[in-house]
């Protein structure tokens, strides 16, 4: 029971803000569930996967997903998902932790940033989509994802609106896109190397992905700054607290 509330809130905050709850699976399996690291990592990848997965495509139900440029950003974090998988395979737990523990710092801080410098109420902008800066900043966001199993959509949602040319409720639509592809990617780097039970992903997922469809509901109706602010604080808080366990 305990699992199912925590996937239902996990996907939940991945619906809401397109991206962040996502960084919460491998804190959560290895702190409250026992997880191996690794374990945890790989098992995050499938989850994140399948519940983005779900999202992406109730939001092109709802004709908010903007194919061209969730591809051009998820096929090349494909590319820098895999090559992540591939290294963290062979990377000590700790050190994965502390990587992990960093990009929480740095999700935390460009959170809050974007709260603070994005109007309450922005008119939507609609500018020429930028390839191969998509493509650029997808390779490393992927690297990412693959190293420490989170989605990426703190980092992709940003750059989709600058470098993609769109609107945050359309950004936030195709991040979820970009990330079932690039947890996807990492997926096929670890196989071979780490094993999980689908029998726990398998009802995981199904519980997040309801929880994103949920979010991204729901995600019309609330303030998405002051929500952000308040994740921001959050993570961070467990970044810190990952760091003091070593």
């Amino acid at each position: 029971m305990e699992g199912l509330a925590l996937a239902l809130g996990i996907g939940f905050v991945l619906g809401l803000l397109g991206g962040g709850g996502s960084i919460l699976v491998v804190p959560a399996l290895t702190y409250l569930m026992g997880f191996e690291t690794k374990t945890a990592v790989v098992t995050s990848l499938a989850v994140v996967g399948l519940a983005a997965a779900a999202g992406a495509l109730a939001s092109f139900a709802r004709g908010t997903l903007h194919l061209v440029p969730a591809l051009i950003i998820g096929g090349s974090t494909m590319v820098g998902a895999y090559a992540g998988a591939r290294a963290g395979a062979h990377l000590a737990d700790t050190t994965q932790l502390t990587i992990l523990a960093a990009v929480m710092i740095g999700a935390g801080a460009a959170m809050l940033y974007q709260s603070l410098h994005t109007p309450a109420d922005p008119t939507p902008r609609i500018t020429r989509p930028r390839p191969m800066a998509l493509g650029a900043l997808g390779v490393g966001l992927g690297v990412i994802t693959g190293l420490v199993g989170v989605g990426g959509g703190f980092l992709i949602v940003p750059a989709l609106v600058i470098a993609g040319g769109l609107p945050m409720r359309e950004a936030s639509s195709a991040s979820l896109l970009a990330m079932a592809l690039a947890t996807m990617a990492g997926l096929a780097g670890y196989a071979g190397r780490v094993q999980f039970a689908w029998s726990f992903v398998l009802p995981f997922a199904a519980v997040a992905s309801a929880g994103t469809i949920t979010g991204g509901l729901v995600a019309h109706h609330m303030p998405h700054q002051r929500l952000q602010q308040v994740f921001a604080v959050v993570i961070v808080s467990i970044a810190v607290f990952i760091l003091t366990r070593g």
